[in-house]
């Protein structure tokens, strides 16, 4: 059998694999609730929360877009290191207060959690709206990532359009049939696999392109110095731009609703055991960025479409490899696209429906919603596809971009929690000028102020409405802010 024939058949029998375990963990469960299809009943472990968890960092993103990043920018790369390690320690303080809140409200969404705080629909409808947008947006780094999986470790043989729709599809399959509790399970078994995979490949391109990581390295520095050096004369990002994409994506990573919602899905002694062991995630990023850099000076530019196609095209064109490798290497990344594509999808569907679909129509049973979810499952994954197919931006561009409008929801979550003098009218406001500067300098302008990224000036912006507003303006007490501030 020729390469691409045996590295097609590991990846169909990995898609296979993956589709049974995450219709078989759903099984046994009641079909008919909707606190399991979206928190699972909320008794995930340990184990089970931190592989979940860690989906949310090993995606398409990290598997395509990292090694890409490292070759095309050298040391600003590292930024996916700096806030794997740092962004989720805030969840040790406010993810035991979500969940006990959450437990006593029955809620299941970040739209939920905000809109009974501040007695506002609206404002759920807002929260629902972007959350939906920044989902489909972060969708398509998993489906452009899988897409160039198949499209690449068969020799083109399979069109971009079709390996998205086939690794998707199985998604939204078992997504739709076993909520959460499928997402979860089906992250384990694709974590332990991209995990071991990306050591093992990653350590081996790094020895057989240039002998050791300090001898590549070594080289790196005497050619081309200022590749490993960030602010300097000739690196490829300032000082500026780096910090602040450290910061969107520190601040943004627990606003993200198909992880803020994981507090609802466990007690909030797992929670703080999963943050103590989480940031081992980023140790398992770092044979993916050695991967990029080992392609400098040997990859040519022109050779690729684009940076986050340049692992698989070292595995297939560059380096003298056996066709079950190219199979191994294509099912991680495909493991590592899926596990974040489940846990998205899932929750963008409860944020719509939640947040914006109750509040149209009221009074829906919960009967109602939890058929409304999985049809939204379907409806929100075509929505996904159809961006993908007629997209083009990388990986890490789509990312950051979805990043700047989910840190917006920044500063109401924690005002919910902490100041008692914010108002609805001041979190909406607040909300909706920061999304609406982050979407003006990711689509319209040219540049951003000193290379700041676009979500900080929308998130600064946001700030200062928000606390301006809420002065001039009365808040409603209620019973549920004295739960939540005391919580």
């Amino acid at each position: 059998m020729e390469h691409w024939q045996i590295a097609l058949f590991i990846m169909i029998g990995y898609l296979v694999i993956a589709l049974i375990v995450g219709i078989w963990a759903g099984k046994g469960q009641d079909s008919s609730s909707l606190e399991e299809f979206a928190v699972a009943g909320g008794k995930l472990g340990l184990i089970v929360m931190w592989f979940l968890m860690g989906g949310a960092v090993f995606s398409a993103f990290s598997f395509l877009g990292a090694p890409g990043w490292a070759y095309e920018k050298g040391a600003p790369a590292f930024y996916i290191i700096t806030y794997t390690a740092f962004a989720i320690l805030p969840w040790y303080i406010i993810g035991p207060k979500i969940s006990k809140i959450g437990r006593k409200y029955n809620l299941y969404t970040l739209s939920s959690f905000l809109k009974l705080r501040f007695q506002n629909k609206l404002l759920g409808v807002v929260v629902g709206l972007i959350a939906l947008l920044a989902s489909i947006q972060y969708l398509a780094t998993q489906l452009t990532g899988m897409a160039h999986i198949f499209n690449i470790m068969t020799e083109g043989r399979i069109p971009f359009w079709l390996g998205a729709l086939v690794s998707y599809g199985i998604v939204v399959i078992y997504v739709a049939t076993g909520g959460l509790r499928a997402a979860a399970w089906s992250d384990v078994f694709q974590g332990l696999l991209m995990i071991i995979i990306s050591w093992v490949v990653g350590l081996a391109i790094v020895h057989q392109l240039h002998g050791s990581v300090g001898t590549m390295f070594t080289n790196i520095a005497s050619e081309t110095p200022e590749f490993l050096q960030i602010g300097k004369e000739g690196s490829t990002m300032g000082k500026i731009p780096y910090t602040t994409t450290i910061l969107v994506s520190v601040i943004g990573f627990l606003m993200w609703p198909h992880l803020f919602t994981k507090s609802y899905a466990s007690g909030p002694r797992v929670i703080k055991k999963t943050v103590l062991v989480y940031p081992i995630f980023a140790l398992f990023l770092v044979p993916l960025l050695l991967v990029g850099f080992a392609a400098k000076g040997i990859v040519d530019a022109n050779a690729i479409e684009s940076a986050d196609q340049v692992l698989p095209f070292l595995i297939t064109t560059v380096m003298n490899l056996p066709g079950w490798v190219y199979g191994l290497v294509g099912a991680g990344a495909l493991a590592a696209a899926m596990s974040s594509a489940d846990a998205i999808t899932h929750n963008a569907t409860l944020e719509t429906t939640d947040g914006i679909i109750r509040a149209l129509f009221k009074n829906i049973s919960d009967k109602t919603a939890l058929v409304i979810m999985r049809i939204g499952v379907f409806v929100i994954g075509g929505l996904a596809y159809i961006i993908t197919i007629f997209g083009g931006q990388g990986l890490i561009v789509l990312l950051l971009g979805a990043y700047g409008a989910i840190v917006q929801f920044a500063p109401g979550v924690y005002s919910a929690l902490y100041w008692r003098r914010a108002t609805a009218t001041g979190v909406v406001s607040g909300i909706i000028v920061g999304a609406i500067l982050n979407f003006y300098y990711q689509l319209v302008a040219s540049s951003t102020p000193f290379g700041i990224h676009a979500g900080i000036i929308g998130l600064i912006a946001n700030v200062l409405i928000m606390i301006i507003v809420s002065l001039l303006t009365k808040p409603a007490r209620n019973e549920e802010e004295d739960v939540y501030l005391r919580s």
